[in-house]
């Protein structure tokens, strides 16, 4: 418990903020030049930094964020197909 905020955190919030970070750093580095948006490791950070949000919204039954977090990482997932199947083709 945080005594100033009367705050309790739990394992939904641990999950949340992990998740949260995660995109955060992410998009934090590739504005900062780097990480390219094309590049694995900025997939791979948006697929879990998505995918521990969405769930960690799944446990608290906060359906936009489940939508909101599923779809961001469906459309991740959606980048790194893509870029296996161009280094495939090379």
């Amino acid at each position: 418990m945080i005594p100033a905020m009367n705050m309790q955190f739990n394992t939904n919030d641990l999950l949340g903020f992990t998740g949260v970070a995660i995109l955060l750093a992410a998009f934090l580095l590739h504005q900062l030049n780097k990480l390219s948006k094309d590049g694995l490791l900025y997939i791979l950070m948006n697929i879990a930094g998505a995918g521990l949000a969405c769930f960690a919204s799944y446990l608290i039954r906060y359906l936009p964020f489940v939508i909101l977090e599923a779809t961001w990482m469906m459309v991740s997932m959606i980048a790194l197909v893509k870029m296996l199947a161009e280094k495939k083709t090379v």
